[in-house]
């Protein structure tokens, strides 16, 4: 492992940071965290922290004793200064004669003891580095010492590795407890110039920042050193030679992790997946003895609220045989859930304070011949859950390599996952109206379709945004932000669209949501159109929303968890205007697309429903056609579009709240609204 120091760097942090009042030491640890949070084989989401003890003044103007400590849950790759609250030090010392202090107390204490009442809560570990002597620490869970203290034999090979330089701490739940344990272990270790946490990573002291990082990018280096001697290789297992692809498994697994399904309110808790492969990733998954090393526990207990103890193994998916591989892998999560109660059970019972059983769903998958996907409540979630996936993968293949990966006991996993204070890291907050979907929007890159991939995203969906120019596609994407995802589509094109939802299942692992809103108008007197403008029109205004439709039925059957299908239709299906023949036509027979998707599939819980509208500044009804149709009506621009009885013009805003009323509408179906300021020769009957 190579060190990431730099003196400019440094200095520039302390430069950069010096006019909002924060000194040299909180400038410098904050540069140094960031450099260990950068690495991913160090630290992952919220895991780790970083402290230095120093000197502030209170709001008295007097010099304070202190250590800034990461804030729990706070990302060590992009902190700030302000994500290392300071906590007076000395009576956080004093703790130290106390027998025992209850989590609830410890936090409390260390709150209390904020120089700032807004601060983040300090870290659950802040007594740890305060019962220790060092200006600075830092902790990680390296992949390689995780490795190499994943055995059988662990004490022996870290005083192989390390000798005296560093002190082995036996496995303990983070908290008052284990500050006590490592403060004893210093005592009897004075000279040690880091600390093994055994299954919770490693700890380096200095006077320095500098010193501190550099005995941790020794260390771990010394570990992968160690790592590349006696090395085997995982063996195969034999796997069928045809798989499926991705997007075609992927809606099945969705399916069949989903917390919850009610037929009755037609609505269901799902998850999103996050796919990950890699030659690794593969190694592992495709490993004969891949059900006993991937079922022991997880590498550290820190990564369990995220991940779960273990994963859930699933078949691997042979092409053509998908219909039987789908009850394989419902068994698979039936029996992981099985196991999970008994594994809750068995705990509950023996822990001193009785829980609240969590959901017994998986969040990780694995795949053999295909790689593994990480499930969440969000994107966001199933990608930090691969994260810590593919890590587990890494020092779980290293471990196995030199000898039998172990982890620390089933109840200590149960301590770990219940444990209130590890549970406040996820954080509480309501769901929003659209959480745990994905909507996917035709046309998404202006007009309608932009505005209703906002309003989509702001109920809590995941959006994918499907346009023909990729360009709008992206710009729409990123300013929704988060994962997003702009995907070109030409709805046309029967090959684009399967490849575009092909490209949506894999991003997020399936389909809820689609609004089929790309369109065009086309005129002409009906009676000498020539045919080649009707068919045109009638491709993207009919049979694109039949492929479109088809493709998200299909997608929503294998999940088995509803879904909904929403079609802009506009008030020319219902009120034919002059020479809008070649517009309104196929919009008319969209409308009536719409019922009968209701009627077929209302038996596999997918709602279809349209909205009308009317005069909506878009990329179809553009400024020039705008001025050209106020003209011909012989009106201003504003009364031709304010031309409703409610004399007001109707936005692409107003047409997207429509269509996400609809979306939340669980037991509505073949309906259609209308949303037109008021136009009653439009009005359905």
């Amino acid at each position: 492992m190579k060190s990431g120091w730099s003196d400019k760097d440094a200095q520039e942090f302390v430069t950069r940071y010096a006019p909002k009042g924060v000194n040299e030491d909180l400038a410098v640890r904050t540069y140094t965290t960031r450099l260990l949070g950068s690495d991913p084989k160090m630290v992952l989401h919220g895991g780790g922290n970083t402290s230095v003890k120093t000197r502030i003044k209170d709001q008295l103007g007097e010099d304070v004793d202190v250590i800034c400590i990461k804030g729990s849950g706070w990302d060590m790759g992009v902190i700030e200064p302000v994500g290392l609250p300071a906590v007076r030090l000395e009576p956080l010392r004093k703790l130290r004669k106390l027998d025992k202090l209850s989590d609830e107390d410890m936090v409390n204490y260390q709150r209390i003891n904020l120089l700032d009442s807004t601060a983040p809560n300090p870290s659950v570990e802040t007594l740890l580095h305060a019962f220790l002597p060092h200006k600075f620490i830092d902790h990680v869970h390296s992949t390689a010492v995780l490795a190499l203290t994943d055995q059988p034999d662990n004490k022996a090979l870290v005083q192989e590795v390390y000798g005296d330089r560093v002190a082995y701490v036996p496995y303990t739940i983070p908290g008052f407890a284990l500050a006590k344990a490592v403060a004893e272990v210093f005592d009897k270790h004075p000279k040690a110039e880091g600390l093994i946490l055994l299954q919770h990573g490693i700890f380096t002291m200095g006077d320095t920042a500098e010193q501190a990082y550099s005995r941790m990018i020794e260390f771990v280096t010394m570990a992968e050193e160690r790592l590349k001697l006696q090395r085997k290789t995982i063996v195969a297992a034999k796997l069928p030679s045809n798989l499926a692809s991705v997007p075609q498994i992927a809606p099945i697994l969705r399916g069949a992790v989903a917390i919850e399904k009610n037929a009755t309110a037609g609505t269901a808790k799902r998850q999103l997946l996050d796919f990950r492969t890699n030659p690794q990733i593969l190694a592992y998954v495709n490993g004969a003895e891949l059900s006993r090393y991937s079922q022991v526990g997880v590498v550290t207990p820190d990564h369990t609220i995220r991940t779960k103890n273990w994963p859930v193994i699933v078949p691997a998916p042979e092409a053509g045989k998908l219909d039987q591989w789908k009850k394989d892998v419902e068994e698979a999560v039936a029996a992981y859930v099985a196991r999970y109660h008994r594994y809750f059970e068995d705990n509950n019972a023996k822990s001193a304070v009785k829980k609240k059983e969590l959901d017994p769903l998986p969040r990780v998958i694995l795949v053999p011949g295909l790689g593994m996907f990480g499930v969440g409540g969000s994107a966001k979630d199933a990608a930090i859950a691969a994260d810590i996936a593919e890590n587990a993968v890494a020092v779980i293949t290293d471990a196995e390599a030199m000898g039998e990966y172990r982890s620390i006991s089933e109840f200590d996993m149960f301590e770990v996952e219940y444990w209130s204070l590890e549970q406040a890291k996820l954080g509480k907050s309501n769901e929003k109206s659209l959480a745990r979907q994905v909507a996917v929007i035709t046309g998404g890159g202006s007009g309608i379709g932009a505005a209703t991939a906002r309003a989509m995203a702001k109920e809590g969906t995941e959006v994918a945004v499907l346009d023909r120019d990729l360009g709008a596609a992206q710009a729409v994407a990123k300013k929704i932000g988060g994962k997003a995802l702009p995907v070109e589509c030409d709805v046309t094109s029967a090959q684009s669209v399967r490849a575009a939802f092909d490209a949506v299942v894999s991003a997020f692992g399936g389909v809820d949501i689609v609004v089929s809103n790309a369109g065009a108008a086309w005129q002409g007197t009906i009676g000498t159109v020539d045919d080649e403008i009707l068919r045109k029109s009638f491709e993207l205004n009919f049979w694109a929303h039949q492929a479109v439709a088809q493709h998200a039925t299909r997608i929503m059957q294998a999940q088995g968890t509803f879904g909904c299908l929403l079609f802009n239709t506009s008030k020319q299906a219902v009120n034919p205007g002059k020479d809008f023949g070649p517009y309104g036509l196929p919009k008319a027979a969209t409308l009536f697309l719409v019922k009968q998707y209701a009627l077929d599939h209302g038996k596999d819980g997918i709602r279809a429903n349209a909205v009308n509208a009317d005069r909506i500044r878009s990329g179809l009804l553009t400024d020039d056609m705008v001025a050209a149709r106020s003209k011909a009506r012989g009106v201003s621009e504003t009364d031709y579009m304010s031309g409703n009885l409610l004399k007001r013009e109707v936005t692409a805003e107003d047409v997207a709240d429509a269509f996400v009323y609809l979306a939340t509408a669980t037991k509505t179906t073949a309906a259609v609204v209308t949303v037109d300021g008021g136009n009653i020769e439009a009005s359905m009957r």
